[in-house]
């Protein structure tokens, strides 16, 4: 019985959360993609709290991602999540691909919230 993709990506977010782990100094940037959408969130493994969130589906950025490719929006959320984490006092993360192949709108997503200023 052949596996799918869904359960290989399960399986490599496994082998990567084996080795990524969020501290209170460097939480962890975790993303994840859906056909039509990204979401990205800053995490403190060791309290489990989430300190920041963005995704294309967020009021904020909702006007500004209308007309715009996947990447482009990729590149929205990255900056949103790095300001909204900047503003919670989190300078360095951890990043977390999520099984995913670090290219297209993972690396898109990564390289804006660097820009913005977030260390990795």
């Amino acid at each position: 019985m052949a596996i799918s993709k869904q359960e290989a990506r399960r399986g490599r977010h496994e082998r990567v959360r084996k080795k990524v782990r969020g501290i209170p100094d460097r939480p962890r940037l975790c993303v994840f993609r859906s056909l039509n959408h990204i979401y990205a969130q800053v995490v403190d493994d060791s309290t489990g709290r989430t300190l920041a969130t963005a995704s294309t589906l967020d009021a904020g950025i909702k006007t500004d991602i209308e007309g715009k490719t996947k990447l482009q929006k990729a590149e929205l959320v990255g900056n949103l999540v790095a300001v909204r984490a900047q503003s919670k006092g989190v300078a360095q993360v951890v990043f977390d691909r999520g099984g995913y192949k670090y290219h297209g709108r993972v690396k898109a997503l990564a390289d804006a919230a660097r820009g913005s200023g977030l260390r990795f």
